[in-house]
């Protein structure tokens, strides 16, 4: 049997499915994330000697583009269908959630992992990093629907921007690991240099860069049809293009270009917030994106078969669950007081922290720039994690939303029947 053929086969099959899984699971309420992982466990026990090797180690570089063109697709439609118009006081929410929560995250799992892993600083300090983002390509269960839907959803709204924004903040982070790993830091000035260059900087070219290109690309789209009878463009496959090009052009001046490309999609969304185009756009790159996370979740259970998890013991275990359970809820709740979101509202947003793909970029990122030693180790953990958030999240996501939406609902009929009254 010919591997290639299986593996067009397999791609051809898993993306066909794509068109029905979305609508399937709202319907059994389990995100298609379990079924696909699954799937791929299935054909790498069955095929394992006819697929590629499913294993970071052996293809680190191809483990940190697949994952990175994944994440900067989700970014573009995570920006583009939120319909929350941009501004600090309506966004305060997720705001707070990339800066206090996801601090008191990187904090608190880097100081359980020196203490029960028994990890240098460095390792520690990336595993909190790795962890600390929400995920923006699998948490689609608990993110706002497609634009101009019309609805004003607090707790989708808050989860799908904290997920668009967190993944570049947690870079800064990351870098510090890798700092700390390759050289260290022995003194203010290099501190200093890490919190000039790694955080203010990168992170403000990345903002700069999203705002002007996103500006840029909204006058060709929109102004220039309408004013000065340019083309009409009408291709949806402008917002993956426009991924690409943001992201590239971001990164050669060495700005962060996760920020740049979810600022650039807000940029857009804000410039003419109800034109239909913007379904168009995000429609498109929904499809695109769906291929690919097929694809990952395929080889993240083939991972699993290849031994990824054999270097789990009980003490990662421990950490895993303390992360899903107490971590990430207690340091969003933290984040969000004062807030004015219900009991109800900052339980789920806290609860309904994924963990996916963006982890492992970042992980494979960290470990090909520089050696961290116990790298099967933090493979092990972060999988393990992953894999737990798809189950725990993926099987109560659905139907904790729906229970949600339907609780608000029940709230606003009231609301007008008592003031109709």
């Amino acid at each position: 049997m010919s591997g290639y053929i299986l593996v067009i086969t397999i791609i051809g099959i898993a993306s066909l499915g794509m068109a029905w899984f979305p609508s399937i699971s709202k319907k059994l309420r389990i995100s298609y994330s379990v079924f696909y992982v699954l799937f791929g466990m299935v054909l790498y026990s069955i095929f394992i000697d006819y697929l590629p090797a499913a294993n970071p180690f052996l293809f680190p570089e191809i483990s940190i583009h697949l994952t990175e063109l994944v994440v900067i697709i989700s970014l573009m439609g995570s920006g583009l269908k939120i319909d929350q118009p941009f501004s600090f006081r309506t966004w305060q929410t997720p705001f707070r959630l990339v800066s206090v929560t996801m601090i008191l995250c990187i904090a608190l799992v880097a100081l359980l992992a020196v203490w029960l892993l028994n990890f240098s600083v460095a390792s520690a300090v990336l595993l909190g990093a790795v962890l600390a983002p929400t995920d923006p390509v699998l948490a689609s269960d608990v993110q706002v629907e497609p634009p101009n839907e019309g609805r004003k959803e607090n707790v989708k709204f808050s989860l799908t921007a904290e997920a668009g924004m967190n993944d570049g903040m947690a870079f800064p982070f990351t870098w510090l690991a890798i700092i700390l790993a390759s050289k260290g830091i022995n003194s203010y000035a290099e501190l200093g240099h890490w919190f000039l260059i790694d955080v203010l900087y990168k992170l403000a070219a990345g903002v700069l860069a999203g705002i002007l290109l996103g500006r840029l690309l909204a006058y060709l789209v929109f102004d220039l049809p309408e004013r000065k009878n340019f083309v009409v463009i009408k291709d949806g496959f402008v917002a993956v293009a426009t991924t690409l090009m943001v992201y590239g052009l971001t990164e050669m001046i060495h700005g962060y270009g996760f920020i740049a490309v979810f600022v650039t999609a807000i940029t857009l969304r804000n410039y003419e917030i109800n034109h239909k185009y913007h379904k168009k756009l995000h429609d498109f790159t929904d499809q695109i994106e769906r291929i690919l996370v097929s694809i990952v979740l395929i080889v993240f259970g083939g991972t699993i078969i290849h031994g990824i998890l054999q270097p789990l013991n009980w003490k990662m275990v421990i950490l895993g669950i303390a992360f899903i359970v107490f971590i990430r809820p207690a340091s969003a709740w933290v984040g969000m007081v004062g807030t004015k979101l219900k009991p109800k509202e900052k339980t789920v947003i806290a609860f309904f922290g994924i963990r996916g793909i963006g982890s492992f970029f970042y992980l494979a990122f960290a470990m090909y720039e520089t050696d961290f030693g116990p790298e099967r180790e933090l493979w092990a953990v972060v999988s393990f994690i992953v894999l737990l958030s798809l189950l725990i999240h993926g099987l109560t996501a659905t139907k904790t939303i729906r229970k949600l939406e339907k609780e608000a609902e029940k709230e606003s009929t009231v609301k007008q029947e008592s003031s109709g009254g």
